[in-house]
């Protein structure tokens, strides 16, 4: 089975970019199934339910998010109404909409996607470990033979920690929210398929998807500012899994850049 997860999508330019290139990659690479993180889908930071529904009529499956989960306010409802838009799993139980992990049904097989979000230098959520481990339990109990966690943290070393305590358990790990994609995919020694960023889809010459001058202002400056959205030539980074059926285990991992 061929996994694809695409690195944060980055506004409408991001969201339009990945609508012109997903459906030929999904033919020439023979995908399956389909991760985006779309925690910033919308302009302005966060998702909406404009912004999902644009995903999801893309070629996108299963919609991940992260810290600007709950930006927007009008996509609160949708966390609870979509089986497919997943937030962090490690906001706290019982007040948080949403859930984080969805199955889905390939027929042949159960995939689990699972999304959490590391501590150092973000919010002191819940332990990403300690809450894998129970949804691990809970995907189990789903029969998910196939299961793909995106790590939403900061820190490369809190990152590739995870990956090598997920060794063998999943079949995926791929890392999001520094939107530079790393140089480090590889197949861990027990077949857990990983890379530490998956990168960005949005505007080439940017700061994170922003105006770089606006950056550059508020660095120097020390003042808030408007993040406005950079324009022109764009990118879509992404992870492709090749994923053993029968064992769950990853066979290869290939990093994409499209221009």
């Amino acid at each position: 089975m061929n996994i694809l997860a695409i690195g944060d999508t980055v506004g409408s330019i991001g969201c339009d970019f990945l609508r012109s290139k997903l459906p030929q990659l999904k033919k020439l690479k023979g995908i399956d199934l389909v991760i985006a993180n779309g925690e910033n889908s919308s302009d302005g930071n966060g998702i909406t339910p404009a912004s999902a529904e644009f995903l999801y009529n893309s070629g996108v499956d299963v919609i991940t998010t992260g810290n600007h989960s709950f930006r927007r306010r009008e996509a609160y409802p949708l966390y609870d109404e979509s089986p497919y838009l997943i937030r962090p799993a490690n906001f706290p139980q019982g007040t948080t909409p949403g859930k984080g992990m969805c199955i889905v049904d390939m027929g042949r097989v159960q995939v689990a996607v699972i999304n959490v979000m590391g501590n150092a230098y973000l919010e002191p959520l819940g332990c990403p470990f300690e809450t894998v481990d129970r949804l691990l339990a809970e995907a189990e109990k789903e029969n998910a033979k196939i299961i793909i966690v995106d790590f939403h943290a900061e820190a490369t070393g809190e990152k590739r920690a995870l990956g090598y305590y997920l060794d063998g358990r999943v079949s995926g790990v791929f890392g999001t929210h520094t939107h530079v994609q790393t140089a480090d995919e590889t197949v861990l020694p027990r077949g857990t398929g990983y890379i530490t960023d998956v990168g960005m889809t949005g505007p080439i010459h940017s700061v994170l998807g922003v105006k770089p001058e606006i950056i550059i202002k508020k660095f120097k400056e020390k003042l808030p500012q408007r993040f406005d959205l950079a324009d022109g030539a764009c990118k879509m980074d992404c992870i492709l899994f090749e994923v053993d059926e029968k064992s769950g285990k990853t066979l290869s991992v290939e990093r994409i850049e499209i221009t």
